[in-house]
């Protein structure tokens, strides 16, 4: 499916649609993974504002580009951008974290740790149009 957002805000509500509909889903067998790519600015992390927010999360989501993983109860956001490989991956605990079917895991930069990512998690392509307007594209 393609959106086309043109307010960070309407990109927050997309986020939150998509949670809503997840927590609508059957439970999974494992985590649910959403694999988000896209340049700097496209509106990864101002997507998952919106995503946690449809979750229940009440804590502010910023990127964790610094401290690569965050937890915000069975929630993890992690930005691999600064990730060499999948090793990195491995030592933060990823495997185990998506083995647990309670947990939903959004990545950003996923292309640095393919190797270690399910083939059925949810992939989400940000393209930057315009300083507000974005083209989301859900598969």
């Amino acid at each position: 499916m393609k959106h086309i957002t043109k307010s960070y805000r309407q990109t927050q509500k997309l986020g939150e649609q998509l949670a809503k509909a997840i927590l609508q889903l059957p439970a999974p067998s494992r985590a649910v993974v959403l694999c988000l790519y896209g340049d700097l600015g496209g509106g990864k992390t101002t997507f998952l504002q919106g995503f946690a927010k449809g979750l229940g999360i009440k804590q502010k989501v910023l990127s964790p580009t610094f401290v690569i993983m965050k937890r915000f109860e069975n929630f993890y956001h992690i930005d691999a951008y600064r990730m060499k490989d999948y090793k990195d991956a491995k030592d933060l605990g990823l495997p185990e974290i998506m083995k647990k079917p309670e947990n939903i895991i959004a990545i950003e930069w996923p292309e640095r740790i393919k190797k270690i990512l399910p083939k059925n998690a949810i992939k989400i392509n940000f393209k930057f149009i315009s300083n507000n307007k974005r083209a989301i594209i859900i598969k």
